[in-house]
C-alpha cells in the first residue's frame, strides 16, 4: 500500500534543493549577487528561506510516507536508519576533503577519494534489507565518529555539524511526535521549542562572555557549541556553526509545522478547502515572525524562533500557491523539469557537494602565472577556477553574472543526470 503523491509538495521540494544547489555552487564566492547570499547577521534574504524551507517539506512529507501511524521496534528503527544515512552523507561531505591514503597526492589521492565515495554512497543509497541497512549505517557512522575524535591529525579539525546533519536530526524528532502525538500535543511542543529557546538565548548568561546576548560569537548557542565540538565547527567562524546544537532544537519546530500542513493535505477536506486554510496559517505565521522580530530578531544561523514562524509562513504559502495551481486547478504540464529534482533530493545535493570538491582536485596551469612574480599568482590553479576565470568570465564584464552562469551551468547539468534517472525510474532513497 502507498499513497499518493501530492505533486505541488514535490515540486516545492524540487524548486527548493534546486536553490540549495545554486546557492551552493557560485562560480566564485567573491562574486554573488545579494539575493543569493545568507543574511550577515540578522535578516532574511530569499538565499535564507531555503534551508528551512526543505525542513518544512521534510515534515509536511512524513505523513505522507509513513503508511501506518504506530511506533514499534520496526517503525523506530526505519526511521532511526534513515536519520543515520542522511546524518552519515552529511559527514562524509566534511571528511572528504580531509581523506588521506598512504601518503597519495595528485590524480592517484583523487581516483581513491572517487571509490571511497562510491562506496560511501552505496552503503548510505543502496537498497537492502532493514537489518543489514541498519547495521552498515551504524558502523559507518561510528567510523566516522572515531575519526573525528581519534586525535589523528588530518581529522582533528573535520566539520560535524552541517545542513544534512540537521535535516536527519530534524526528520528523527519529527517522525517519532507524529507516531506519538495527535495535532493538538504536536501544536503544545512548536510552543514550547519556540518559547524555551527564546528564553534560553534571551536569559541564561554565557559562561566567560556575561550576560545573555544575540551576538556573533559570544551567545550561549556559540558557546556551546564551541565547548562540546571545539575544532570541529564550521572553518569560517572556528568557535561557533550555523548548523549547531542548540540551534537544532528550533529547526525541529520548523519540521513539525511542516508536519501539522502535511496532515492537512492527507485529511479528508476538499482541496479547495485545505488550500484556503493553507494560505490562512502561512499569513498568520509570517505575521507573527515579523512581530516576534521585534524582540527575537529573524537569524539563520541562530534559527531564531521568530525565524522559524516567518519562514515556515512562506514555505506555507508558497504550498499552498502550488497547490492551487496544480492540485486544484490542474496546472500540471510545466512541472516536470521540477519534478526530477523533487523525487531525488538527496543523491543531488550529495553527488553536488562533491563535484566541486573534485573539480577543486584538478590541477591546470595558471595561463596568467609567470616566474618571478614572488608567488603573488599561483602556478596551478583548481578545474573549477580555471573554467570560471578563462572560459566564462572574459564574455561578462560584470564578475558577478559570471559567477551566477556558472550556478545555472550547474542547475542545468543537475537537472541532465536527474533526467536520465528519472526516465530510468532510479529513484535513490535514504
Amino acid at each position: 500500500m502507498t499513497k499518493q503523491r501530492i505533486i505541488s509538495l514535490d515540486v516545492l521540494r524540487g524548486i527548493t534543493i534546486m536553490m540549495m544547489v545554486l546557492v551552493n555552487n557560485p562560480g566564485s564566492w567573491d562574486n554573488v549577487f545579494a539575493p543569493l547570499e545568507h543574511a550577515n547577521w540578522n535578516g532574511c534574504t530569499p538565499t535564507d528561506l531555503v534551508f528551512p524551507f526543505f525542513i518544512f517539506v521534510l515534515g509536511a512529507a512524513i505523513p505522507l510516507a509513513i503508511l501506518t501511524k504506530e511506533l514499534n521496534q520496526q517503525s523506530f528503527l526505519k526511521i532511526l536508519t534513515r536519520s543515520l544515512r542522511i546524518i552519515s552523507l552529511g559527514l562524509f561531505l566534511g571528511f572528504y576533503g580531509k581523506i588521506e591514503i598512504f601518503n597519495l597526492v595528485g590524480y592517484p589521492l583523487l581516483i581513491s577519494k572517487l571509490i571511497i565515495t562510491g562506496i560511501v554512497a552505496y552503503i548510505l543509497l543502496g537498497n537492502f534489507k532493514q537489518k543489514i541497512k541498519f547495521s552498515l549505517v551504524l558502523t559507518l557512522f561510528f567510523v566516522f565518529v572515531f575519526l573525528a575524535f581519534s586525535g589523528i591529525t588530518a581529522y582533528n579539525e573535520v566539520r560535524l555539524p552541517g545542513v544534512l546533519q540537521r535535516i536527519g536530526i530534524v526528520y528523527f524528532f519529527t517522525s517519532l511526535v507524529y507516531l506519538k502525538t495527535e495535532i493538538k500535543g504536536q501544536i503544545i511542543i512548536i510552543g514550547l521549542l519556540l518559547v524555551g529557546y527564546w528564553a534560553t538565548m534571551t536569559l541564561i548568561p554565557v559562561p566567560d562572555f556575561g550576560p545573555a546576548n544575540l551576538n556573533k560569537g559570544t551567545n550561549l548557542a556559540g558557546w556551546i557549541d564551541n565547548l562540546l565540538l571545539k575544532n570541529h565547527l564550521w572553518s569560517f567562524s572556528k568557535t561557533w556553526d550555523p548548523e549547531g546544537i542548540l540551534s537544532t532544537i528550533p529547526a525541529i519546530a520548523s519540521g513539525i509545522i511542516g508536519l501539522l500542513v502535511g496532515q492537512l493535505l492527507n485529511s479528508s477536506l476538499a482541496k479547495k478547502e485545505k488550500g484556503l486554510k493553507m494560505f490562512g496559517a502561512g499569513l498568520a505565521l509570517v505575521i507573527s515572525g515579523l512581530i516576534w522580530n521585534e524582540f527575537f530578531p529573524l537569524n539563520k544561523s541562530l534559527w531564531t524562533s521568530s525565524f522559524v514562524l516567518y519562514t515556515a509562513g512562506f514555505a506555507t504559502l508558497f504550498l499552498a500557491a502550488f497547490y492551487y495551481a496544480i492540485d486544484i486547478k490542474g496546472y500540471k504540464n510545466w512541472t516536470k523539469p521540477i519534478l526530477v529534482w523533487g523525487v531525488n533530493p538527496m543523491i543531488v545535493f550529495f553527488l553536488s557537494g562533491i563535484l566541486p570538491r573534485v573539480l577543486s582536485s584538478i590541477k591546470i596551469t595558471n595561463p596568467v602565472y609567470t616566474t618571478g612574480n614572488l608567488n603573488e599568482i599561483p602556478e596551478q590553479i583548481g578545474l573549477q577556477e580555471y573554467l570560471n576565470r578563462f572560459w566564462i568570465l572574459p564574455y561578462f564584464d560584470e564578475p558577478k553574472l559570471a559567477s551566477l552562469i556558472w550556478a545555472l551551468l550547474n542547475i542545468l547539468f543537475w537537472s541532465g543526470v536527474l533526467w536520465y534517472f528519472y526516465k530510468k525510474n532510479l529513484f535513490f532513497k535514504v
